[in-house]
């Protein structure tokens, strides 16, 4: 139930305005000075209020003023005599929602009220997924705990500050949208519609269509008028996924874009300003594939302001037990379940996994162990992963030299066929100490002898 604050000096007019939204089924809160309305405020949390422009010693503006310190979202109504229409404009120009003319109809006053009420509610809803979004795609979800990708983290925040073209590189499932979409938010533009596209997914034919839109007539089917991605990004971000897959023959029309900041719908005449913030993200080399003819130069470093290149999973290992961590704590919420670690040995298959599939692909693997655990520990036979995606565990120094010793031997003993003085001799060893060295890693001469 809607909580209403009613504030008049006019006792009379003041009960009938009570009864009058009581009988809509509001809460109400009737006052008759500013200092009852203040004192109500600090305890009380309202809907809106009701204000009657000129009260005994204060005016409803100055009422007005004092409630928004206490809550400064709080919509509000000023009632005004027929003379004093000016001051109530006033005060929609110092933030009221709107004002009500004495006398008033009962219908009137209803249809005031909800429609500042929903107005009011609106706003909030908009703010909360605001709120939500940022939650979700702030810089605090970047998980950083690596030097590369803290270098990585800080570009991106001052990148934020900006208003210039970024491009984005980095394998597939290393986080590139979410980098962008975190931009965004933390960004200037961040009011503004953040539009996505990905440039491989879109079939040639229709590329310049749905990126400069159309009008009805423009070509058989264009039975309608349509805005293209690059109008719908107005004031926003537009963020090109695998940029280096826009066909040759848009590249040139999207540079114009560019350096023109305007375009022409398909079958339009009228041009059409181009006001938003371009983000580009690739898997590929960009600079490779402008060497190879595939991409324009000219376009290259129109989006290639800043540059920011994310590293693969596989060289932000330190990341991984983090980033599990997080997952397992997303799905093991979403599906319920009282999933809440990783066994020791789990956790060590995880991070010496190869990930070709970067970040995406442990998410995947996570949400899979979440599903189909049965116990609160996650074992390791629960991550299943390619035989070849299994990177080799990082052995102790003393384990790895002798590992390294031992090669080296034997490829030395094969090359010169179990010869120990020549192997010795390339080696730079005396021939007793090279022997010493066979003898440790547990090698014979007479097994090479025969071998080529």
């Amino acid at each position: 139930m809607e909580h209403i604050l009613i504030v008049d000096d006019d006792l009379s007019l003041l009960k009938v305005l009570k009864m009058r939204l009581e009988a809509e089924k509001y809460k109400v809160t009737d006052v008759s000075s500013g200092s009852e309305a203040l004192a109500a405020a600090a305890h009380v949390f309202f809907d809106m209020a009701i204000i009657d422009y000129q009260l005994k010693d204060e005016t409803g503006i100055e009422v007005m003023v004092s409630l928004n310190r206490i809550d400064p979202e709080l919509p509000v109504i000023i009632l005004t005599a027929y003379g004093t229409i000016e001051k109530a404009v006033s005060a929609i120009k110092k933030g009221a929602y709107g004002y009500l003319t004495k006398p008033f109809e009962d219908s009137e006053l209803i249809h005031h009220v909800r429609q500042c009420l929903e107005k009011n509610k609106l706003t909030k809803e908009v703010k909360e997924l605001r709120s939500m979004v940022f939650k979700k795609f702030g810089f605090e979800n970047i998980i950083a705990k690596d030097k590369t990708m803290k270098t990585a983290l800080e570009k991106i925040v001052q990148a934020a500050a900006t208003d210039s073209n970024i491009l984005i590189e980095g394998e597939s499932g290393t986080g590139k949208e979410l980098v962008a979409k975190s931009i965004h938010v933390s960004g200037s533009r961040k009011h503004g519609p953040f539009i996505a596209i990905n440039c491989a997914a879109i079939p040639e034919s229709l590329f310049e269509s749905e990126l400069f839109g159309y009008k009805k007539g423009a070509f058989t089917g264009a039975a309608n008028n349509k805005k293209g991605f690059l109008e719908q990004a107005r004031n926003g971000t537009f963020f090109f996924d695998e940029i280096s897959e826009i066909p040759v023959s848009v590249q040139a029309k999207l540079l114009r874009v560019l350096q023109e900041n305007e375009f022409y719908p398909l079958g339009g005449n009228e041009k059409i300003k181009f006001e938003a913030r371009i983000i580009a993200a690739t898997n590929k080399k960009l600079s490779d594939e402008v060497s190879r003819g595939n991409f324009r130069e000219d376009l290259y470093y129109r989006i290639h302001v800043i540059p920011i290149t994310i590293p693969p999973l596989r060289e932000r290992r330190e990341c991984i037990p983090v980033l599990a961590h997080y997952f397992l704590n997303e799905f093991r919420q979403q599906m319920k379940k009282n999933v809440s670690q990783f066994s020791s040995a789990a956790m060590k298959k995880l991070v010496h996994a190869a990930w070709p599939g970067n970040v995406r692909e442990l998410k995947n693997i996570v949400e899979y162990c979440v599903a189909m655990s049965k116990d609160p520990v996650i074992s390791p036979d629960l991550i299943l992963l390619d035989q070849k995606e299994v990177h080799d565990e990082l052995k102790p120094f003393k384990d790895a030299k002798l590992s390294f010793e031992k090669d080296y031997i034997m490829q030395l003993l094969r090359v010169t066929k179990g010869n120990i003085s020549l192997a010795a001799k390339l080696s730079g060893k005396y021939r007793a100490d090279f022997y010493d060295l066979m003898k440790k890693c547990g090698l014979k001469a007479e097994d090479f002898r025969d071998k080529v």
